[in-house]
């Protein structure tokens, strides 16, 4: 059965798709079984995988509102071990739409649960909101990853999701769980940057991730080709840290080969 881990982060411009695109494709090209989930209406995760906007028909609006079979909606990446289930802009409508739903809340819990057991791994990228449908990721994951730069005001709103977060695991979600808390954009010039990571480590201490993702002029300019910073320049900063991170994560959930191995064993 996959795992299912949402990014989450209600504020805008930390890293989430940068995140998604990165790390699912670091897992893929370590030779496990990923799939994106695009939950955010700006559909940048889909763009920057190198699929088309204009080329798709169908998308996970399509699932949640018209209940259309997921299996018919996944897309394939470039990187090979790695699919999409594609956003659109019409996401935007469908929390209005949702609102009389029956379980409204588990509607992409009910999705996900079709095909979690065809991936080793789902990542979901959540849009820069605590709406519907990022409810609906939280309720549907199994853990959360929470991307926080290393910027002035980095843990301003973060109490309200984790508060958020809170209430989730309280109403809809027992067994949500933290993955850890990922600090991007990082400068080692700046004091700042190493201020933010010692508070980070202060406040969440082991929820931390080892890992760091530095500011990296690649990982910037990747997706504009729709291509992941492994799969754009293998030797940069920024793919070597999502390699890092993806290694980490398996390690982490005793999911690397040497584990599945000795299982077997």
């Amino acid at each position: 059965m996959g795992k299912i881990i949402a990014l989450a982060n209600q504020k805008g411009g930390v890293g989430k798709t940068t995140t998604a695109i990165n790390l699912a494709a670091s897992l893929a090209v370590l030779e496990y079984k990923v799939l994106v989930v695009d939950a955010d209406p700006q559909a940048n995760a889909t763009s920057g995988l190198g699929i088309d906007l204009r080329n798709i028909e169908t998308t996970i609006y399509d699932c949640i509102i018209e209940g259309t079979d997921p299996k018919k909606v996944i897309l394939k990446a470039e990187v090979e071990q790695l699919s999409v289930l594609p956003s659109h802009i019409d996401l935007v409508g469908a929390e209005i739409e949702m609102i009389n739903m029956h379980e409204r809340e588990y509607v992409l819990k009910k999705i996900l649960s079709k095909i979690r057991n065809e991936y080793d791994i789902i990542l979901i990228d959540c849009s820069p909101s605590l709406g519907l449908i990022t409810v609906n990721a939280l309720t549907a994951a199994d853990t959360v990853i929470i991307p926080v730069q290393c910027e002035y005001f980095a843990l301003e709103g973060l109490g309200k999701l984790l508060n958020t977060i809170k209430i989730i695991k309280g109403r809809f979600n027992p067994n949500l769980e933290y993955e850890g808390f990922l600090l991007t954009m990082y400068d080692s010039r700046l004091n700042l940057s190493n201020l933010v990571v010692e508070e980070v480590r202060t406040h969440f201490q082991d929820l931390v991730f080892d890992t760091i993702i530095a500011r990296n002029t690649t990982l910037s300019v990747a997706p504009s080709h729709g291509k992941s910073v492994i799969a754009y320049d293998a030797t940069s900063k920024g793919a070597l840290n999502y390699l890092n991170l993806a290694r980490e994560l398996l390690q982490k959930n005793k999911m690397t080969k040497i584990d599945n191995k000795e299982k077997q064993l």
